[in-house]
């Protein structure tokens, strides 16, 4: 058989296992996997030595446009995306102004045609006003359905009490996503902090309680409901039994994510060594919270893995605690991240694929997308997995110039990435032009 592309010799990932083989592709869809070797290619690429994994698929990533495009914009965005080796992103609502309207939501669609380097949604936000309007909006085209702030964010992006969140959980059918932490705890804690405090306090004003309440009350409204909900970068200990629990009770209705950067540092270190650039929400907690993540990832509690990348400028960041704003780029290092903690011997090549590719294509509704498999379309990322990179700032695509990931040695790196069947990324370098679409979803109005 005849294929546009064969990538030949690679060891293929999935959640089931990692064997050796072959991929063809046709246009922009896999067509066969197997021994293929026999087989002729307009293109052959030799895998040998590589992994071939599912592309990335990261479910929160903030890129700041309209409104705040000085820290980044959907192309610089989905450029570090791409050359991370994500070729979905899932775009959260608080721009400027936010994404809480069908109108909003096709404006970004608009901005981002011919600009994205990789494949597209955008989430629509819940507010007070647009409540009775969250199932229709939860459908449209180009949208993976709606995000709720229960701790606050820009704008009007707020649902705070049980009784906007109840309106809002009966307001359609599809999995929702949520930031979960306490509004009404965090004013109280806010106000009782001294101003200007120290970063070191960030964790200790955004406590776990905060994150312990919401979350508590978030999966008994959703249990109430019957409603699917998704945990956002879940970050403490005490939302685990809640997490598990519901799980156990709602059998597919509660998921929830944890962040590369929850898992990798740990306070006060994180903030001794980084200060503002440490600081997100929820916080980065103690070690004692972050073995606690380690633990529940090892038992099944978490589906996804999420950057929540959301970054901010150097000057923004050196702003006094608390005025300095929260939040970290992480995109484009999330997958070396992955890669690293596999190669120390914390995470499985199954894990990765099932939580960075498969689960987000399955529980978002993703068609033909999260697989390696005949039918689905031929997004992909060959990687060295004994490459190490010492990552520096120059290295940083993202508009604000920055990492906290700055002088770590990552081992496993991404050198060919493949969107819809065309080489985009080759040895670290861009091919073509911006060729990211909108994505498509299994659901229907």
């Amino acid at each position: 058989m005849l294929y546009d592309t064969l990538i030949r010799g690679g060891r293929i990932v999935s959640s089931q296992g990692v064997h050796e083989g072959d991929v063809g592709i046709s246009g922009d869809k896999i067509v066969s996997v197997g021994s293929l070797a026999a087989d002729t290619a307009e293109q052959v690429i030799d895998a040998t030595g590589l992994l071939v994994l599912p592309g990335l698929i990261d479910t929160q990533v903030h890129f700041r446009e309209p409104g705040m495009e000085h820290k980044e914009d959907l192309e610089s965005g989905t450029r570090a995306a791409i050359l991370g080796g994500v070729t979905t992103i899932f775009e959260m609502p608080n721009t400027s102004p936010p994404t809480t309207s069908r109108d909003a939501l096709h404006d970004k669609l608009i901005r981002a045609a011919g600009r994205a380097w990789c494949d597209y949604g955008f989430f629509v936000g819940a507010t007070a006003e647009n409540l009775d309007e969250l199932a229709a909006l939860e459908l449209l085209p180009g949208s993976p359905g709606i995000k709720i702030f229960m701790g606050s964010s820009t704008g009007s992006l707020l649902l705070e009490g049980r009784e906007f969140l109840h309106a809002a959980l009966t307001n359609g059918t599809r999995r929702v996503s949520v930031h979960s932490e306490d509004e009404q705890r965090l004013r109280e804690r806010k106000a009782a902090a001294a101003d200007p405090c120290p970063v070191t306090e960030h964790p200790n004003i955004r406590d776990a309680e905060s994150a312990r309440i919401s979350t508590e009350q978030l999966l008994q409204v959703s249990h109430e409901t019957g409603r699917p909900v998704h945990v956002l970068h879940v970050s403490s200990a005490d939302e685990i039994p809640l997490i598990r629990e519901a799980k156990r009770q709602q059998v597919g209705r509660v998921t929830a994510e944890v962040t590369p950067q929850h898992l990798f540092f740990s306070a006060p270190e994180a903030y001794e060594r980084l200060g503002s650039l440490a600081q997100m929400n929820p916080p980065i907690r103690s070690e004692e919270h972050r073995q606690a993540l380690w633990a529940a990832l090892q038992q099944g509690i978490f589906d996804i893995f999420g950057s929540d990348h959301a970054p901010h400028t150097l000057d923004e960041k050196a702003k006094p605690y608390p005025h300095s704003p929260s939040g970290m780029p992480g995109v484009q290092t999330m997958l070396p991240v992955l890669l690293t903690f596999f190669n120390q011997g914390r995470l499985t090549l199954e894990q990765v694929a099932s939580l960075s590719s498969e689960n987000p294509a399955r529980l978002f509704g993703l068609r033909n997308k999260g697989r390696i498999a005949p039918s689905f379309l031929a997004d992909l990322v060959l990687v060295d997995p004994a490459r190490k990179v010492q990552f520096e700032r120059s290295m940083v695509v993202s508009k604000c110039g920055w990492s906290p990931y700055e002088g770590e040695t990552f081992t496993g790196w991404p050198v060919h990435v493949i969107l819809q069947g065309k080489s985009v990324v080759k040895e670290g370098e861009l091919i073509g032009k911006p060729s990211g679409q909108a994505a498509e979803y299994n659901w229907k109005a």
